[in-house]
């Protein structure tokens, strides 16, 4: 878990504990986090990205009701098996999401689908790809 880079950034739009929910989950759902694997504590975490442990604690909360992870009283915070097709599933929806928006809103901005579909070809090709998962 220490190879993980639990940083986040005050100057993004997203508040810091979504953007270490988003950390987790990209974690999860690239396998670099597995199931049953232990996260930091809170006040680990907190220390780790520099930020108030309230916040790491909302992020565990957050993470709990996506249903990711589990804590255990006295033990940890620890990735559910459920956790990465969970967090899979979830990146996917909302990285489908936000594409659609963008590609709307290109369209409003006058791009032809053409365009985009040529854009999204070099990207395609470009990309590398995580590994597939059953």
């Amino acid at each position: 878990m220490d190879e993980l880079v639990w940083n986040v950034d005050p100057n993004a739009d997203a508040p810091p504990s979504k953007q270490l929910v988003l950390r987790v989950l990209d974690a999860l759902a690239s396998d670099r986090l597995a199931a049953g694997a232990q996260l930091p504590s809170v006040r680990q975490l907190a220390a780790r990205a520099l930020v108030n442990p309230n916040t790491a604690a909302r992020a565990y909360r957050d993470l709990e009701q996506l249903g990711v992870v589990r804590g255990a009283n006295g033990l940890g915070v620890f990735a559910t098996e459920a956790g990465p097709r969970l967090a899979r599933d979830l990146r996917r929806r909302s990285t489908l999401d936000a594409f659609r928006g963008a590609a709307s809103e290109a369209l409003r901005a006058g791009h032809a689908p053409s365009e985009l579909v040529t854009e999204l070809s070099k990207l395609a090709s470009n990309a590398k790809r995580p590994r597939k998962s059953a």
